[in-house]
């Protein structure tokens, strides 16, 4: 059987009352998939099928599909939704897009998601084609798209659904900051959240809708803004920082986490657990009690056959590019969402040393990259290109550009200024080494910048120009760097990032990770 992590924490008795019109609703949610169909390991990369066969691996679709049927047959009322970012992480995202999310969001028979990020990662026009691929309507309240033909007509802020004979309003939250993270294009313009959603609930509830429940890719913070600052939320289904909720190892919060009577909940990533919260609403649509547990997609759980076979015969087209062996590595190369977006980590460190080794004969002397655009850990043994191309799956080029040194040093405080968030805009850096004060405010975090000056260290000079290495996103402003947008004798077109690290990689095999402490916290 699979494990249940429950936790008594999550049983929340609300009112003392019951009505005698009582309402019992599961919600099951997935958020952060990132076309990971099939099962993957302990470091969310990819699971090979002899760890698979010996139950070492976690989730993929046909374990989703099996557990979903199994929670249904018990559920009574139920619905699946999901808080985004479908889009993006392995060859599958590359080779098909959104066709196999859409055609495996439809097996499993979900009734609507809200828009992340990566969900523009290919503009709108993949979005359309999605969105007319699946079953169920796609949401986000919080942007105005009506200048977008491709979106204006089809994407909705909210919707209702009629579950057991009673009226559930959902509503989609996508990333304020979406314009910066992604591709959303011009002629879409996010907005506040809270606002946002609170114009849709009171809208619903003009229309008589009094059960409220949200699909937020928005992060576990905003979602608890949310639940302050709005009125009629009742639960809030999270996705974004990949936040585990519960009663377990690297939990960030119970399950759910209650902020006055909205229930949050969170399923971390991947496909690695099914979220099931229970949830029973008065006859005013008020929620009396809210329980439940993210459940374990690990080995216990049996793979549905069919979709077994549909995921292999997909995967087709893509074995020659990720069975190739590009190198080994002595040990794991750590490239965790919670070591790269917090401070210098093993990954980090190859990727910018890669980048500024493939351009240092140009002169180049500094590369930075964005910590969100590291996907995943490689074990340690043989690397495959498969394995590099799901830590780094944007397929990002190499940009140089001439910067100041006054920019390098606003790009790392653009870097350090969200670490409360673990956002992807964590500096990995080559060439350059840093100190930050986690308990400054955002903008005065950075100090002792220092650059390499031949085989030694110098103070970084502000007035001084330097040239530097970064990936496309970063240099057009992705993440914030909005200070390498105009930079002079840029070039964005050079080789794929995940090529230049497979053959650095290739180079120095095996190739042993390290930290050095270039990057210090204080």
């Amino acid at each position: 059987m699979h494990v249940r992590l429950l936790t008594s924490a999550a049983v929340l008795a609300l009112s003392a009352g019951s009505a005698m019109a009582d309402y019992d609703l599961t919600i099951l949610h997935t958020n952060d998939f990132h076309a990971r169909f099939e099962p993957v390991s302990k470091y969310d990369s990819s699971c090979g099928a002899e760890d698979n066969a010996e139950g070492k691996c976690f989730g993929g679709s046909a374990r989703l599909v099996t557990q979903i049927a199994e929670e249904r047959k018990t559920a009574g009322n139920s619905i699946l939704v999901d808080g985004g970012d479908q889009f993006q992480g392995t060859l599958f995202y590359t080779y098909y897009k959104g066709k196999l999310a859409a055609e495996m969001m439809n097996k499993m028979g979900y009734d609507a998601m809200t828009v992340g990020n990566h969900e523009f990662d290919d503009g709108p026009e993949v979005l359309r084609g999605f969105m007319d691929a699946v079953d169920f309507p796609v949401l986000m309240s919080n942007a105005d798209v009506s200048a977008e033909p491709l979106l204006a007509d089809s994407l909705m802020k909210s919707t209702v659904i009629e579950v057991g004979g009673e009226k559930i309003g959902l509503i989609g939250l996508t990333p304020q900051d979406t314009d910066e993270l992604s591709s959303p294009g011009a002629n879409v313009t996010f907005t506040d959240p809270s606002e946002a959603v609170q114009t849709e609930v009171d809208k619903l509830g003009a229309e008589g809708v009094n059960k409220i429940v949200v699909l937020s890719h928005s992060g576990y913070k905003v979602d608890q803004d949310v639940a302050a600052n709005t009125v009629g939320v009742d639960v809030i289904v999270g996705g974004h920082t990949n936040t585990l909720l519960g009663d377990m190892d690297g939990a960030e919060g119970p399950y759910p986490t209650m902020v006055g009577d909205t229930a949050i909940v969170s399923a971390y990533a991947y496909g690695k657990f099914l979220g099931e919260l229970n949830v029973t609403f008065d006859d005013d649509g008020h929620v009396i009690k809210a329980v439940g547990a993210p459940i374990s997609l690990d080995g216990t759980v049996a793979e549905d056959g069919p979709t077994v076979e549909r995921i292999a015969e997909a995967a087709k087209p893509l074995e020659e590019i990720r069975t190739k062996v590009v190198a080994e590595t002595a040990e794991a190369i750590d490239g965790a969402k919670d070591s790269c977006r917090a401070g210098e980590c093993q990954m980090g460190n190859l990727v910018a040393d890669a980048m500024l080794a493939r351009v240092a004969d140009q002169g180049v002397t500094v590369a930075i990259t964005n910590g969100g655009g590291l996907r995943a850990s490689i074990d340690a043994g043989e690397v495959t290109m498969g394995e590099v191309l799901t830590v780094l799956p944007f397929q990002n080029t190499l940009a140089t550009f001439e910067t100041t040194g006054a920019n390098l040093v606003a790009a790392l405080e653009n870097g350090v200024s969200q670490l409360e968030e673990g956002a992807g805009r964590f500096p990995q850096v080559a060439g350059l080494k840093f100190t930050f004060d986690k308990a400054a405010d955002a903008g005065t975090r950075i100090s002792d910048v220092m650059v390499v000056d031949g085989e030694g260290w110098a103070p970084i000079d502000p007035e001084a120009t330097y040239l530097a290495v970064t990936n496309n996103y970063v240099r057009n402003g992705g993440d914030g760097y909005a200070m390498f947008k105009d930079s002079p004798n840029a070039y964005d077109y050079g080789p794929d990032l995940a090529d230049v690290t497979a053959e650095y990689l290739a180079e120095n095999s095996p190739y042993t990770p390290y930290t050095d402490g270039h990057i210090t916290a204080k």
